[in-house]
């Protein structure tokens, strides 16, 4: 006989949404999975080529400033640097469906990173529980660890700007189940909904007769959400356990970075959480390091433009250069919400480069050197990726 639902004074008061997590994770342990499922593309599609995917910058619009490189840039890669300039970049970089940037407080790590011993790596890694909706993508990074408990870590998902708080070990397959599976990915429209409870029990066709069955949920989850502030993030290649390199070239463009984003009032150190601005960021190994450097700018969705001001960089509106400043026109915060709408893959990339790729790639989308540095991405708006 079926023993009858515990009605103890211990048992908890139900909760919906501990129950759906259960629901869902029950589920994917039940479902089989491989490590990485197919990426769902409904609604999207290749892009015939990487000028349709991003525009390249045309001097027509742009001014002449697109087709020189930085004139003033002082920082120099080393005298025997040598990369692979000859195979083509664009269309060959493999699909992913969501990032996951987990703060580990170094800009180094072992050679794969899943390796790192207790590290949420290694426990993603491991954990029973897969993502639904695709490639997930993990990548250590140089986010300081929270001061006030070093037993947990903090984890930034991407497309959704969603930084996650209390992370550890053992509440990986949380993370999974209620972030990275119900969340937003790179081939999601822009106006993708969050899973509601009401439209989840609705599917599953659960009433309340059924509820009054269901037994105590498990505790609810210590993780906390919160938007990432930023509107741009630059990722950038940093494991020199991989290849010199990434360790050599990271550091120097960040510099170089930093010197064009200053004066705009865009930068943003690792402890600087200003609505608005740049995020820059060392990562673990991303592939092709013979390409190197590596970098991934991810971009928020702007606001509407507005005339164009004589003030703005290079054709920027006015309304965009508020948002970078985490101000809009109508004085709120405009780092706080949004979803990347873009990631442009670049690499190749040098110290020279910095001053346009700050100018048209982070603040408006474009490309200045295509062919020779343009890997791949997604573009939401368009519904266009690179795979």
């Amino acid at each position: 006989m079926t023993p009858e639902p515990s009605t103890s004074a211990s048992s908890k008061p139900f909760n919906v949404y501990n129950m759906t997590s259960r629901i869902k994770n029950l589920y994917n342990r039940l479902t089989p999975s491989s490590s990485s499922p197919a990426i769902s593309t409904t609604g999207f599609s290749k892009a015939p080529d990487a000028s349709s995917l991003f525009p390249e910058t045309d001097p027509s619009t742009d001014g002449e400033e697109c087709l020189h490189d930085c004139s003033s840039c002082t920082i120099k890669y080393p005298n025997k640097w040598s990369i692979d300039e000859g195979e083509a970049l664009y269309g060959n970089v493999k699909g992913w469906s969501t990032h996951l940037i987990v703060a580990t407080g170094k800009s180094d790590w072992v050679r794969d990173v899943a390796d790192e011993k207790g590290s949420i790596m290694e426990a993603v890694d491991n954990c029973g529980v897969k993502p639904t909706n695709g490639r997930l993508m993990i990548s250590a990074s140089n986010m300081p660890l929270p001061e006030h408990d070093r037993d947990s870590t903090t984890v930034l998902l991407l497309p959704s700007f969603t930084l996650l708080e209390n992370v550890t070990p053992s509440n990986v397959s949380d993370l999974i189940v209620d972030y990275v599976n119900s969340g937003p990915t790179n081939t999601s429209p822009l106006s993708h909904p969050p899973t509601s409870t009401s439209s989840l029990m609705a599917s599953l066709s659960i009433s309340d007769t059924d509820l009054a069955a269901v037994p105590a949920p498990m505790p609810a989850t210590t993780l906390k959400a919160r938007p990432c502030p930023h509107q741009y993030l630059i990722l950038l290649c940093s494991q020199k356990t991989r290849d010199a390199r990434c360790g050599q070239s990271a550091p120097l463009l960040r510099r170089e970075l930093e010197r064009h984003l200053r004066p705009l009032g865009l930068y943003r150190d690792l402890h600087d959480e200003r609505p608005g601005g740049v995020g820059i960021y060392f990562i673990s190994h991303v592939g092709g390091h013979k390409f190197a450097a590596n970098m991934m700018v991810y971009r928020k969705q702007a606001p509407k433009a507005s005339s164009t001001s004589l003030d703005a960089p290079n054709g920027a509106t006015e309304t965009n250069v508020a948002a970078e400043n985490g101000v809009q026109n109508n004085g709120e915060n405009a780092g706080l919400a949004g979803e990347a709408t873009q990631c442009i893959w670049l690499a190749r990339v040098r110290p020279e480069d910095c001053e346009n790729i700050v100018r048209y790639t982070v603040l408006q989308g474009k490309v200045v050197k295509p062919e020779r540095q343009l890997r791949g991405g997604f573009d939401r708006e368009k519904r266009l990726v690179s795979w």
